[in-house]
């Protein structure tokens, strides 16, 4: 009998607690992100209308007809909408389309290890809709590839406009639109990072893109760090630019009437590595950025400019930058003006460098740079002694007396 009750009451007990155990796998599963697997663009396209909050989506190999657009694309707090590739090493890839990929008005949505090639307009375009606001997006592009993008014009890898918390990290860009395009143009965009990402061009200057990465029409607090440009544009990072009035963002309407208008504010740029370019570094209608820990390797006439390219009432002329900690090496047949081009309505003389390390690989007695204010404790003339500078490999040897300039330089605390 004893027996008998024990068992009973086992029996009892789990009649209790399975329901509740099956409650609680049934909240779970609510909680957990539900994947979604597609293979084919309409399939993707049911795939994202029927998306909720933590959906993740995941893409087959294989090839997809670009052309993709999407509005109000939303996820929560902790919840991304998350579009992937099933297989990493297997991207899927999507082909021609005006936008490989275009979104308006997202928020907490990531795209992972997507390949857009041959966009005749911009290979991914992300934008407010016309509504900005300051609160963050939190958008992540994480390891995609963008390639052939627009023939010569203003066509663009990635294009962000009025966009407010996001990151762009370990993507590679390669040739965009000759001309005037960019491999990431952002337009009145505020509290982003570049991480880790590859932008490719191509040597000749008569054929290669507008710039590498740019920031204008009112982009802010932006950080630029550990990309790798290799003849990225003409500039190859444009801190600010020249924007139409109409496009600003926030509208001009909202801002200071009297001197309180800018391109671009609090950029910072550190730990790159340049490789060509006519300019890597422009800073253009800008009001305060930073420029440290980057190495810059035979660009094609100046380590940078200063230039004022927006002239309507109430903008700040260029000013506030700080060039610090850098590796500067050139040759002298491609070094124009001491390395410095100076525009008219700029105010070059607010420029602080410092610390900055140049070196002329035929002629050290010309690595002396001409610059708009004095620098303090620069270095000249001194090989910095690269592993292999004839393969484009610029880490540092140990003997190196520029290690503590450039990108490996960079502290991991700043």
């Amino acid at each position: 009998m004893t027996a008998f009750l024990s068992v009973l009451s086992r029996l009892m007990l789990l009649s209790i607690l399975l329901p509740a155990v099956a409650l609680l796998a049934a909240a779970r599963a609510a909680d957990s992100p539900r994947l979604v697997r597609v293979s084919s663009g309409d399939e993707l396209r049911a795939a994202v209308r029927a998306a909720t909050p933590g959906n993740r989506i995941e893409l087959a190999p294989g090839d997809y007809a670009g052309g993709f657009y999407f509005e109000n694309l939303r996820g929560e707090k902790g919840k991304p909408i998350v579009i992937a590739a099933a297989d990493p090493a297997r991207p899927p890839r999507f082909t021609g389309g005006g936008n490989g990929l275009h979104l308006v008005n997202p928020a907490f949505v990531e795209l992972h290890h997507l390949h857009f090639r041959g966009a005749s307009a911009n290979g991914v375009s992300i934008d407010d809709g016309g509504r900005f606001s300051s609160a963050p997006r939190e958008l992540v592009l994480r390891g995609l590839r963008v390639t052939e993008i627009g023939p010569r014009g203003n066509h663009d890898g990635i294009k962000l406009s009025g966009l407010a918390g996001f990151r762009v990290e370990d993507c590679v860009i390669e040739r965009w639109g000759t001309g005037s395009g960019s491999g990431v143009d952002m337009v009145g965009c505020q509290d982003g990072l570049f991480l880790r990402n590859t932008f490719r061009h191509v040597e000749d200057q008569r054929a290669t893109g507008g710039s590498g990465i740019q920031a204008k029409g009112g982009s802010r607090n932006i950080v630029i760090r550990k990309n790798r440009f290799e003849h990225a544009g003409t500039r190859a990072v444009n801190i600010g630019g020249s924007t139409g009035l109409e496009f600003f963002r926030p509208p001009l309407a909202e801002w200071p009437e009297n001197g309180g208008r800018w391109e671009a504010k609090d950029i910072v740029v550190e730990g790159n590595t340049f490789i060509g370019s006519g300019a890597p570094l422009a800073f253009v209608g800008v009001d305060g950025a930073v420029v440290r820990f980057n190495t810059i390797y035979r660009p094609g006439r100046w380590a940078l400019r200063i230039l004022q390219e927006t002239k309507a009432p109430g903008f700040v002329p260029c000013r506030g930058g700080v060039v610090s900690d850098n590796l500067i090496v050139f040759h002298s047949t491609g070094w124009a003006e001491g390395g410095v081009n100076i525009g008219p309505g700029a105010a070059p003389e607010t420029f602080r460098f410092a610390r900055n390390h140049w070196f002329c690989v035929d002629r050290p007695e010309l690595s002396r740079p001409r610059l708009p204010s004095a620098e303090e404790a620069g270095t000249y003339g001194v090989e910095p002694q690269f592993e292999q500078a004839e393969k484009l490999d610029l880490r540092q040897k140990a003997t190196s007396p520029a290690r503590s300039r450039g990108a490996e330089a960079l502290p991991l605390q700043l």
